[in-house]
Protein backbone atom coordinates (compact mmCIF):
# COMPACT_ATOMS: atom_id res chain seq x y z
CA UNK A 1 0.00 0.00 0.00
CA UNK A 2 1.32 3.66 -0.66
CA UNK A 3 1.07 7.11 1.19
CA UNK A 4 0.63 10.00 -0.29
CA UNK A 5 2.13 12.99 1.80
CA UNK A 6 3.10 16.40 1.34
CA UNK A 7 6.23 18.18 2.21
CA UNK A 8 7.56 21.49 2.37
CA UNK A 9 10.87 21.80 0.93
CA UNK A 10 13.52 23.99 -0.03
CA UNK A 11 12.84 25.00 -4.22
CA UNK A 12 16.48 24.90 -4.51
CA UNK A 13 16.99 21.54 -3.07
CA UNK A 14 13.83 20.01 -4.53
CA UNK A 15 15.08 21.12 -7.93
CA UNK A 16 18.55 20.04 -7.81
CA UNK A 17 17.37 16.76 -6.20
CA UNK A 18 14.60 16.53 -8.98
CA UNK A 19 17.71 17.16 -12.00
CA UNK A 20 19.53 14.38 -10.16
CA UNK A 21 17.01 11.88 -10.14
CA UNK A 22 15.93 12.81 -13.72
CA UNK A 23 19.85 12.47 -15.12
CA UNK A 24 19.95 8.97 -12.87
CA UNK A 25 16.81 7.53 -14.29
CA UNK A 26 14.81 7.46 -10.66
CA UNK A 27 11.68 8.40 -9.35
CA UNK A 28 12.06 10.84 -6.64
CA UNK A 29 9.12 9.41 -4.38
CA UNK A 30 11.28 5.94 -4.80
CA UNK A 31 14.75 7.77 -3.90
CA UNK A 32 13.65 9.46 -1.10
CA UNK A 33 11.62 5.79 -0.02
CA UNK A 34 15.26 4.72 0.33
CA UNK A 35 16.80 7.53 1.75
CA UNK A 36 14.30 7.01 4.61
CA UNK A 37 14.90 3.84 4.57
CA UNK A 38 18.72 3.87 4.39
CA UNK A 39 18.31 6.71 7.61
CA UNK A 40 16.03 4.10 9.64
CA UNK A 41 18.59 1.25 9.52
CA UNK A 42 21.34 3.70 10.30
CA UNK A 43 19.94 4.97 13.12
CA UNK A 44 18.61 1.68 14.12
Amino acid sequence: MRKKVTLSLDVDVYGKFQDFCDKNDVMLSKRVERLIMAHMEEIG
